[in-house]
């Protein structure tokens, strides 16, 4: 399987990460020079962060493997099934952390 198309994906990633916190860290030293404070930044601080990882984690793992079941089962491209089922169930995983913290933060 041919892994080129990882790297420009992870290149764009890192890029957009380093724009990101620059730009929040510009935000949040905006706020404190007004006297405010950068608790609006804290919308999910009595859930794990940890949690959200762990969930995503396994959806990716879950992802290689119905990828590889899919690549061994139909006629589709092995990197084809891989990134779709790594995304879907990545993506599954991120709406289950969702109504998780949803319903933790209803109960406070």
């Amino acid at each position: 399987m041919d892994f080129d198309f990882i790297v420009g994906i992870a290149f764009f990633a890192v890029v957009y990460g380093i724009f990101h916190l620059y730009v929040r860290r510009k935000e949040r030293l905006a706020l404190i020079e007004k006297g405010l404070t950068a608790n609006i930044f804290n919308s999910e601080a009595n859930v794990s962060p940890s949690l959200k990882y762990g969930i995503f984690c396994i959806g990716i793992a879950i992802g290689f493997l119905f990828g590889d079941i899919l690549a061994k089962s139909t006629n589709l491209e092995e990197g084809v099934a891989y990134v779709s089922m790594i995304f879907l169930f990545g993506g599954l995983a991120l709406v289950i952390y969702y109504f998780i913290a949803k319903k933790h933060a209803r109960k406070e």
